[in-house]
């Protein structure tokens, strides 16, 4: 009964009525996305890497190497000799090590020069290891695997050719053609930055990087000459391919580099035992040879995102604010129809509701206006996050899913109804006094 009554005076007022909804509408979608994109990036923070017990590079700050070796953001700064990764794989603590040499793209996405233990032993998620999509791993010095992403944005397939541009700008005067990368192999989707880059050989990126680089000064050859020495340097290395592949087959193992690069950028670790971390982390730190950084990913994630926590909370400040302006528009609403509602409180009054009726019949208007606006901006929040999904992992590396039902979502729900019931006890117990007055002076 006095859920149809509630119905009926807000369709008498709907104009007041939709203005105050789009309000409540904006300021709940505000809140959710907020809180679903806070939620989201951290977990697909904390999912990026798992299973890496430490990462060792350059001394050039704790995050600067995670982010660039973990998320491929920022520049990398410096490197480490091979030798010092020698000394790393020969520590007896040390299980497994996956070398990184960063520093070129390829149409402007990032090129990570590793290993095939790159793809035996990464993990993310949940422990979870890379799979293949499509082809393998490195099967000859110039193979290159493509992340998901990668593949999709490049458009690139089994087989095709790739040549590198030095440096991370995303226009490059200086690409490496006289050494293309054939694509052996691409990943599955994993949801991380993993599907962001391209992967070649540390062998082929250290040949590409020691090609002469043409002086600008040089007379431009002949086309009979570009020619022939294209087709030279394609059979040269459809050599290196064939010749590899055959090595391949006939000791049924996949191709490993033979040649050592003189220097990477980091090296992840993985250990026989996480307890002697630590442990490692400051024989790596104090060695002597070499000045080297060591770092525990899974603390440097927590230092990344307690610095993104001051932001975070901004924005929730500034929802919870925009909430609460909705909230006392739709207050105000409700007060400033209490004038006109007089004779309708007084007929109210009249078949024998009594003040408590008339004071939950205001509340149940102010919940019915919220609900609907929770409803409504749950949807809008799913929408944008569905059309926004590609954008955001293309270009910001997020992974977002929208789900109507996730404890983060139910939370704020339940936090703007309570807000709701509780502001809309001002204009309720206001309709309380004056029904409670129309019935005395009734008698």
């Amino acid at each position: 009964m006095i859920g149809h009554i509630a119905i009926s005076s807000l369709i008498n007022r709907r104009g007041s009525v939709a203005l105050t909804l789009l309000s409540i509408i904006i300021s709940v979608s505000m809140l959710l996305s907020v809180e679903l994109i806070r939620n989201q990036v951290k977990d697909s923070f904390t999912r990026t890497v798992s299973g890496v017990d430490l990462i060792a590079g350059a001394p050039t700050g704790q995050l600067n190497l995670l982010l660039s070796t973990v998320f491929r953001l920022g520049n990398p700064a410096g490197g480490i000799s091979w030798q010092s990764v020698e000394v790393l794989l020969q520590n007896p603590n040390v299980k497994w090590a996956i070398p990184l040499s960063l520093g070129d793209t390829h149409e402007g996405i990032r090129v990570v020069g590793t290993t095939n233990d790159y793809f035996r032993y990464f993990q993310y998620g949940n422990r979870q290891s890379l799979e293949w999509h499509k082809g393998q791993g490195f099967d000859q010095p110039f193979a290159a695997v493509l992340g998901a992403d990668a593949a999709q944005r490049l458009g690139y397939t089994l087989g095709d050719t790739l040549f590198l541009s030095h440096g991370l700008a995303s226009v490059s005067f200086h690409q490496h053609r006289s050494h293309p990368f054939v694509v052996s192999g691409i990943l599955a989707k994993t949801g991380t930055p993993v599907d962001q880059a391209i992967y070649v050989t540390l062998q082929g990126l250290e040949q590409a990087h020691d090609a002469p680089v043409p002086s600008l000064s040089m007379r431009k050859p002949s086309d009979s000459q570009a020619k022939t020495a294209a087709e030279h340097d394609h059979e040269h290395h459809d050599d290196d391919g064939d010749r590899a592949h055959a090595e391949a087959e006939a000791t049924g193992i996949e191709w490993e580099p033979e040649a050592s690069p003189k220097q990477v950028t980091a090296v992840m670790l993985g250990l026989n035992n996480r307890v002697a971390a630590l442990q490692l982390q400051h024989q790596i730190n104090q060695y002597q040879p070499e000045a080297l950084l060591a770092i525990l990913p899974g603390v440097a994630l927590a230092e990344l995102w307690q610095l993104m926590g001051n932001f975070e909370r901004l924005l929730l400040v500034i929802s919870g604010l925009i909430l609460v302006a909705s909230l006392l528009g739709l207050v105000t609403m409700l007060l400033a129809s209490m004038r006109e509602r007089r004779q309708e409180i007084a007929i109210l009054r009249t078949i024998g509701a009594g003040p408590g009726v008339i004071l939950w019949l205001i509340q149940a208007e102010a919940l019915l206006v919220s609900a609907l606006g929770c409803m409504l901006a749950m949807l809008v929040v799913t929408l944008m996050m569905k059309l926004g999904e590609d954008f955001l992992s293309q270009e910001y590396g997020l992974f977002v899913t929208a789900s109507l039902f996730q404890t983060p979502v139910l939370s704020v729900v339940t936090i703007v109804m309570a807000a709701t019931w509780l502001c809309s006890l001002i204009p309720a117990l206001a309709a309380y006094r004056q029904a409670l007055h129309s019935g005395l002076t009734q008698r």
